[in-house]
């Protein structure tokens, strides 16, 4: 029998015994149940189960999944009728699905005491986002330029990257000009012989023109920095610290001051993830923009000719006091020609010692987001 001529399990059972001209009472004696319960089937009061789908496909040859099917196909029908539509179910499995919401309310990025209060948390989004309604929230289509295309950015990615925007539009900063920035590039350069030297990196930056800002990243979001424009005008760069080491930073900043010397992310954000290893290289195989911003970050930190030639007369064995040597010859900290040996040769065990820290340096003298403190922002 085609099931498909039916539409609930009780109008299937009922062709069932008339075709062998069966009443309850003998399906009920047949299956060893209360003819009550065949009457409360049969007008589809009860739901065939499993255990009874099974039953009546020994009796009435035919396949236990064909009662089930259309039970589940009755069940989805009468739920359609009495159940409530609710448009906000889709949005918030978009926005709860994807948004690290709980972490953002931890941090104050949102203002909601509860993941729970739905209704809270959508108007703190709406605001965080600057959108009209929690349905314009994108969360996944923003995208980052690292190819010829746009590739997306990751939930988390995103949220840090609207955070770090939000501050940077209210801080302030001088006239920005490319000379400017150029400028800027060579007095930076004067404060890679000494960690503290860090601390007027935020000065520097901002009597240059460029806002910039220190977020801590957002959990498995992997952020090291960004470029992005307010206006066209107005360069950000902003930095995560996750690595808190002197290489790191001194790499990653200049990695983003060449993004906004070459007007970088002016048509997308500029986000810069896991600027280590292959990332942080100048072949081929990356996008042409990270690559000549890492190709400069490298220059700075090291040149090019000094670890080649250092490389080439010291390897496979290298000693403190060359490290020591070159460093100083450069005037610069142990811990930029140890990272940069690290990354060339890929023996991150060498000379970690060197590899100071900087962001109690840095920190004290920024606009700072993390680390138990929160940006005073839209107040």
């Amino acid at each position: 029998m085609d099931r498909e001529g039916y539409r609930t399990p009780g109008q299937m059972i009922k062709a069932l015994m008339t075709q062998r001209s069966w009443t309850q009472r003998v399906l009920a004696i047949i299956l060893g149940m209360d003819e009550t319960a065949i009457g409360h089937i049969t007008g589809n009061r009860r739901p065939v189960t499993a255990e009874i789908a099974i039953a009546l496909g020994e009796v009435f040859g035919v396949p236990a999944e064909d009662f089930l099917a259309l039970q589940k196909e009755y069940d989805l029908a009468k739920a359609r009728i009495t159940a409530l539509p609710d448009p906000g179910r889709a949005t918030r499995a978009h926005l709860y699905g994807g948004l690290p919401i709980r972490e953002m309310i931890k941090r104050g990025w949102i203002e909601a005491d509860d993941i729970h209060d739905v209704s809270r948390v959508e108007t703190a989004l709406v605001r965080f986002f600057g959108v009209g309604s929690p349905d314009q929230i994108e969360i996944l289509p923003h995208a980052t330029k690292k190819t010829d295309t746009f590739a997306p950015v990751t939930p988390a990615q995103l949220a840090w990257i609207y955070r770090a925007r939000e501050i940077a539009s209210e801080m302030m900063a001088a006239r920005y000009s490319p000379s400017a920035v150029r400028t800027a590039v060579a007095h930076l350069g004067e404060l890679l012989i000494a960690p503290e030297e860090a601390r007027k990196v935020p000065r520097i930056l901002a009597e240059h023109g460029i806002r910039y800002v220190i977020v801590e990243t957002l959990s498995k979001a992997k952020v090291d920095g960004l470029c992005l424009w307010l206006n066209d005008a107005s360069p950000v760069i902003g930095m995560s610290l996750r690595y808190d080491r002197i290489d790191n930073f001194w790499f990653v900043l200049r990695h983003e001051l060449e993004h906004v010397l070459r007007r970088h992310g002016q048509s997308a954000v500029m986000l810069d993830t896991e600027l280590e290893g292959e990332r942080a290289g100048i072949g081929t195989g990356i996008a042409e923009e990270e690559r000549v911003a890492n190709e400069a970050a490298s220059e700075f930190c090291v040149p090019r000719k000094t670890i080649d030639r250092f490389i080439a007369r010291k390897a496979p064995f290298f000693n403190e006091r060359d490290i020591l040597g070159v460093a100083n010859t450069l005037h610069i900290h142990p811990g930029l020609v140890a990272g940069q040996l690290q990354h060339r040769t890929g023996r991150y065990d060498l000379f970690r010692k060197h590899l100071a820290s900087i962001r109690f340096a840095v920190l004290p003298n920024a606009m700072v987001d993390g680390w138990g403190d929160v940006a005073p922002v839209g107040l």
